[in-house]
């Protein structure tokens, strides 16, 4: 019985076959004399380049075989999803890892241009013409395929890192820091070791997420800091790192904020560690921030010790004591003339009298008051600052801030420190 005739694309087909071993070779000596990062691989690494190369030349083969219209009716190579599949499948994943989308690029392109140059060695006349033309599809169906894992690659990893960033930031907030929290920052690509402040605030009602914590990113970058952003509820947080003054540090990233709801600043801390110090009073001056109306945009949590120590934020009373009282009990006569110039509306020439003093005397106390404390005790802001410390620290039993508290005092202190026991003012 005679043999049936093969048709043109099953000869060509056939010895396309016995020649992909060979071209696989070629393009893969190609790789190693032409890409310099390819010879930078590890073994292990080159053997899966390899295996994308034969896999590459061996779907082309086959798919030239079957015919490109059988093969797309068949949902064959050629179907994109399929085709990443045939060609990068046999490959780890973690391979998109070690190698860019750019070198991914350069080893398709070299592969296709390794086997078209070959091809009239193969083959010849209308065969190889026919094949030259097919390359070119094929090459087109194997560069969206590439695009496509590297965009699922990008794609998982984003989503990865969105939880890993939310899991730092919770972490913040809950004051739960601990040795794992700086790797898995390092892993979101913080760099700074120092000077980080929390800054938090309210999300823009009429934009998604990804778009406020990609523009917060942004801004940061411009001012060279390290931004992580998280959303606890309606509100946006961001902690940065690399920050000198936090106040400009915050403006710069108000646009990320909504802009009728206040913007809080933390103190600033020495690194990521201490960052939950930074949270904590930054959580209860935004909580807070409704006593102060006419509060700057943004606030520092500092500028808000009145409305925190009202909350019922125990941090605030302790600073109000530690930082503003006894640098006064430490200065002589400042007490006493804080004390007669608010007692005396104010009035300088009313306090003189109280103090038997000249009047340039008070001026020259209230200079040094404000010198010591950092508040004014002229301005009514920090009049107020003022009073609250003198009375908190006077029911704190402090007399000199060289004696200690008394056991029952240091247990009232220590009390009031760690806030309300819902954590609301943590």
């Amino acid at each position: 019985m005679p043999r049936t005739p093969q048709s043109p694309r099953a000869s060509a087909a056939r010895r396309l076959r016995r020649s992909a071993g060979a071209l696989s070779t070629l393009a893969t000596a190609g790789m190693d004399e032409q890409l310099p990062w390819f010879r930078e691989l590890s073994a292990e690494d080159r053997s899966w380049v390899g295996l994308i190369v034969q896999a590459g030349v061996q779907g082309f083969v086959e798919w030239y075989a079957a015919g490109a219209d059988a093969a797309h009716a068949s949902g064959g190579p050629e179907g994109g999803t399929e085709l990443a599949a045939s060609v990068f499948g046999a490959a780890p994943r973690a391979l998109t890892g070690v190698i860019t989308l750019q070198q991914t690029v350069d080893l398709v392109r070299l592969t296709i241009d390794v086997v078209e140059a070959s091809v009239d060695e193969v083959l010849e006349g209308e065969d190889a013409d026919a094949v030259h033309a097919a390359i070119l599809r094929y090459a087109r169906e194997v560069a969206f395929a590439t695009a496509e894992v590297y965009a699922r690659a990008a794609e998982s990893r984003g989503a990865w890192d969105a939880r890993l960033e939310a899991l730092v930031v919770d972490a913040v907030l809950r004051s739960e820091t601990d040795e794992t929290l700086l790797s898995r920052a390092s892993a979101l690509g913080w760099q700074s070791r120092g000077d980080v402040a929390v800054v938090i605030g309210h999300l823009p009602a009429s934009r998604s997420e990804a778009d406020v914590f990609d523009q917060a990113r942004h801004l940061a970058r411009a001012q060279g800091l390290d931004a992580l952003c998280a959303a606890q509820g309606d509100r946006l947080v961001l902690l940065l790192g690399g920050v000198t003054d936090p106040r400009s540090a915050a403006t710069a990233l108000l646009a990320s904020f909504d802009e009728r709801a206040p913007v809080v600043v933390g103190p600033v801390v020495s690194d990521l560690a201490q960052a939950q110090h930074s949270a904590r009073a930054a959580q209860t001056a935004l909580r807070t921030s409704a006593g102060w109306p006419d509060a700057p945009r943004p606030v520092l949590a500092d500028e808000l010790l009145p409305e925190r120590v009202l909350g019922g934020d125990g941090h605030a009373r302790r600073h109000l004591v530690e930082e503003v009282y006894l640098p006064l009990l430490g200065s002589s006569g400042a007490v006493e003339t804080l004390h007669a110039y608010l007692e005396g509306a104010r009035s300088i020439e009313a306090a003189a009298r109280a103090l038997f003093v000249h009047a340039n005397t008070v001026r020259y106390r209230l200079r040094r008051i404000t010198e010591l404390t950092g508040h004014d005790p002229i301005t009514p802001r920090g009049g107020l600052v003022l009073q609250l410390a003198l009375v908190l620290g006077r029911q704190s039993g402090r007399v000199r801030p060289d004696v200690p508290l008394r056991p029952t005092q240091a247990a009232e202190a220590a009390d009031d420190a760690a806030g309300p026991s819902d954590g609301a003012g943590a």
